[in-house]
């Protein structure tokens, strides 16, 4: 099953400067954070706020080499995590074909936000690494507790703590920010 997600927010860590998108789904509040490189951040930013370059980026190019194509993205889909790797596709339709194509969840993100494509995210994806915001804390936590996770080994929880950890480390005073507007 897919889920719908939207672009929340992108963050940057104080430390290192590593750059996480955090994908919000509306209806539950689950946020599934994705470090991504700065090159793609900067690429989804420029959209998302709107300015203007006097150049087309790479994913402006590749919008319209789709769209010279013949071809249309009707979604992106978040569809895979493997050791601590995301995986994504592009949905684009050509001449009544759906055709699926490899994807970093980065470049998919980026090319989506260009012709106001959905994002969407696997549900077992969700399940490995979707947060939600503990009430109490105001600290991001496992949306599923570690001990109902069964398809996780003990190693990816390990990873996966250490993300969290990661996370929990931003600055997450205005998460409910639309679109990162910090």
């Amino acid at each position: 099953m897919m889920v719908e997600m939207v672009i929340d927010s992108i963050r940057a860590s104080p430390v290192n400067y590593q750059r996480v998108v955090i994908l919000r789904e509306q209806a539950t509040g689950r946020v599934l954070p994705i470090w991504i490189g700065p090159a793609e951040a900067d690429a989804i930013a420029v959209k998302l706020h709107q300015v203007s370059l006097p150049r087309p980026l790479t994913h402006d190019l590749l919008r319209s080499v789709i769209s010279a194509l013949g071809a249309t993205l009707k979604f992106v889909v978040v569809c895979d995590l493997r050791e601590d790797t995301f995986f994504a596709k592009l949905s684009l339709q050509v001449n009544g074909t759906e055709i699926e194509v490899d994807a970093r969840p980065s470049d998919a993100m980026a090319l989506a936000v260009r012709v106001e494509a959905p994002i969407y995210v696997d549900e077992s994806v969700l399940s490995k690494a979707a947060l939600v915001m503990d009430e109490e804390t105001g600290k991001l936590v496992s949306a599923i507790p570690e001990s109902r996770s069964p398809e996780l080994s003990e190693e990816e929880l390990k990873r996966l703590s250490a993300f969290r950890d990661f996370i929990n480390s931003l600055d997450l005073q205005d998460f409910d920010d639309p679109k990162g507007k910090r």
